[in-house]
């Protein structure tokens, strides 16, 4: 989902958002995710937001140096939240979200080359109450034409 103000296509911005509305949009229509968070994927997490979520972290894009290839290297961060006793809730809901992102996601304007995560950290935080697990994405993608 592209701003009506940027760009269809070309431009780290534009890029990262069209990814970014694909991302949630993707994660609220899985029924795996949906089961464990219902809806609660976020951009700005609300102060009162229910547990387990998953919310969007930091990006980064790349150009890709390859002459053969015309996109962009996006590492997105996805953190996922859980007051759950324990691990398994946050490690079902990592497994879930991992499952639930692949190379057939549609982004209008572009297409994905490939999409992997890279990196998953489970973390306890320091209230006690809060685990967490960290997902790192790293896309290819390039427009559609």
């Amino acid at each position: 989902m592209v701003d009506a103000g940027l760009p269809r296509r070309g431009g780290a911005v534009s890029t990262s958002l069209a990814l970014q509305g694909a991302l949630v949009a993707r994660l609220k229509a899985d029924a795996d995710v949906t089961v464990i968070v219902g809806g609660r994927v976020f951009d700005a997490v609300p102060a009162e937001a229910a547990f387990p979520y998953v919310s969007l972290g930091e990006d980064q894009v790349l150009p890709d140096g390859a002459d053969c290839y015309d996109g962009e290297d996006v590492r997105s961060t996805l953190y996922l939240w859980s007051r759950a006793v324990g691990y398994p809730e946050i490690k079902r809901l990592a497994a879930a979200v991992e499952a639930a992102i692949d190379d057939d996601m549609a982004v209008p304007g572009y297409r994905i080359v490939s999409i992997a995560v890279t990196d998953t950290r489970f973390l306890r935080d320091a209230d006690g109450l809060t685990s967490r697990a960290v997902l790192t994405l790293q896309t290819l993608i390039e427009p559609a034409d």
